[in-house]
This record gives structure tokens, C-alpha cells and sequence, in this order.
């Protein structure tokens, strides 16, 4: 009986030890198993990695990182102390429009008011042309800044009423006709209202508008020379421009506004009236390179 029982146990531990292999062996047969959170959370590493991963979620390898193209961020650096020191005793307002990201990148004083010397005439010609007014002529006056056209349009299309009828068209909060009928160029405008008729112009404007900006002369039908601003900072990209200058009363206007490449830029500027043209014209220029970078 002893060694029955011997033999007895030998034999139960043999089971024991042929039941564990078999059991080993159907378990590396079948699929590992992996926790189900990780695999969620993480499947691409999971599927191309062998080695095994910790709990954490990993970190993506670059080739797992989504790839997109992206617009290049433009930054000038460029402030309202840094534009306030280049116009000493005046006033400078200054809006870039990046029309790709559709925001502004630079905004300094947008909504001070300025009387507007020629920047009116954008409005009169979209008056004109809306009208079926003769183009030649809106062209001639837009870049030449020709005076004597825009006080016979003023007359013949309807006075204040053209600005009071674009500011509410157009949502311009800060513009106004001029206190003296008679005075288009003293037509209150802002930098941010003046961005608004340029997108206007760009998106619905018949293209005349647009043509005549891009031929700008270099001397307006005064004599005056208009390349100051945008023309002078721009360089090799392509502009188109409404420039506009105007002294006394009591201060010296000058205005740079259009469009350089991608973007709408709008400058507007008062100087005491002892500052004259040719200096005054330097400091817009300066605004506008600073702006441009």
C-alpha cells in the first residue's frame, strides 16, 4: 500500500506538470492581450512598435505628427509709441489688413478721425460708376488726384449725400460728409472706415476702380508728388494707391492708403502746419516701412 501510494502521488504530480504545459502552450497561441485603454488612446504607436509600452500615453514621433500648411504669421513689432515717434508734434493713424488671414495685423489709433483730403474721391468714383458715369474721367481723377474732376462729380452726383449714402451702406462708423458743403476734402474719415471701402473696392467694385490705383502718376494734376507712403516704402511688391494731402486748416494732412501685395494698408497723418510737404511726406514714408518691416 505504501508504494502504491507512491506511485500514486508521482502520477498526479506528472498530471500536474503536462496540464500547465498544454495550458502554456494555447495561451501563446492566441492573440496577447493589451489593455484597452492604452489601445484607444494610442493605436498608432501600439500597431508600429514591438517593444512593450507603458501606460503613459507616449510621445508621437514626428512621422505621426498631422502635417498641415500653414499661412506664415506676419509680425511687425510695431506699436503706437513706436508710429507716434516718427510723426513729432502730429498724429498718426495706421491699419494693416491681411487679407489672407482676413484680420488685421497691425492697428494703431484705427478710429481717430482726420479730415480726408482725396481719400474722398474713392467714394465720389464709386458714386460716379454706380451711376454710369464716364470711367475715363473716374480713372483720370483717381490717379491724378485731379481736383478739378472731383468738385465737378461732387456737384453732379450729390454732394455730402455720397458719403452719408457709402457710410451707411459700407457700416463706416467714423465717416461724415463736411461741415461746409462745399468742401469734399474735408469729409471726416478713420484708418479702420478706409479699410472697409478697400475691401469694397477689392471684392465688388468694377474693376476701373482698382486699374486706375495701380497707375497712379507719379505727380498729381497739381504738380504734387504722390509716390510718398506706400509707393516709396513698398519696394518690388506690386501696389495700388489713393494718396491724399492737404494744408491748412489749421494742420497739414497727408494720407497714404492701398493695397501692397496681400494686404490693405491705410495711413493716416496730421502735421502742425510749420512741418511742410517734403517732410511731412518723409515721415509717412517712414510709418509705411516701419509697417512693412
Amino acid at each position: 500500500m505504501r508504494k502504491l501510494s507512491g506511485i500514486f502521488l508521482v502520477g498526479l504530480c506528472l498530471g500536474a506538470i503536462g496540464a500547465v504545459v498544454v495550458t502554456a502552450s494555447h495561451a501563446t497561441a492566441g492573440p496577447p492581450a493589451r489593455p484597452a485603454a492604452l489601445s484607444e488612446a494610442v493605436p498608432t504607436v501600439l500597431a508600429t512598435s514591438a517593444t512593450p509600452t507603458s501606460s503613459a500615453t507616449p510621445t508621437p514621433t514626428p512621422s505621426e505628427t498631422p502635417t498641415k500648411t500653414q499661412t506664415p504669421v506676419k509680425v511687425s513689432g510695431v506699436d503706437a509709441e513706436t508710429l507716434d515717434k516718427l510723426v513729432p508734434g502730429g498724429h498718426v493713424s495706421a491699419v494693416v489688413f491681411d487679407r489672407q488671414r482676413g484680420a488685421a495685423t497691425v492697428s494703431v489709433h484705427a478710429d481717430r478721425g482726420y479730415t480726408s483730403a482725396s481719400l474722398v474721391k474713392l467714394l465720389i468714383a464709386l458714386s460716379v460708376l454706380d451711376r454710369g458715369g464716364p470711367t475715363a474721367q473716374v480713372q483720370r481723377m483717381l490717379s491724378r488726384s485731379d481736383d478739378d474732376l472731383a468738385s465737378q462729380f461732387w456737384s453732379t452726383y450729390g454732394g455730402p449725400a455720397i458719403v452719408t449714402r457709402w457710410a451707411a451702406k459700407l457700416g463706416l462708423t467714423g465717416t461724415r460728409p463736411p461741415a461746409d458743403p462745399g468742401r469734399w476734402g474735408d469729409t471726416r474719415i478713420t484708418a479702420a472706415d478706409v479699410v472697409k471701402i478697400y475691401q469694397y473696392i477689392l471684392a465688388k467694385a468694377p474693376e476701373a476702380v482698382l486699374d486706375a490705383l495701380k497707375n497712379a502718376t507719379e505727380r498729381g494734376s497739381d504738380g504734387f508728388r504722390q509716390y510718398f507712403g506706400i509707393p516709396d516704402a513698398a519696394g518690388k511688391q506690386p501696389w495700388a494707391v489713393k494718396q491724399g494731402w492737404s494744408c491748412c486748416r489749421p494742420t497739414r494732412m497727408l494720407h497714404t492708403s492701398g493695397v501692397v501685395g496681400d494686404d490693405i494698408v491705410v495711413v493716416l497723418t496730421e502735421h502742425p502746419s510749420s512741418v511742410d510737404y517734403a517732410t511731412g511726406s518723409k515721415r509717412v514714408t517712414a510709418v509705411v516701412e516701419a509697417l512693412l518691416g
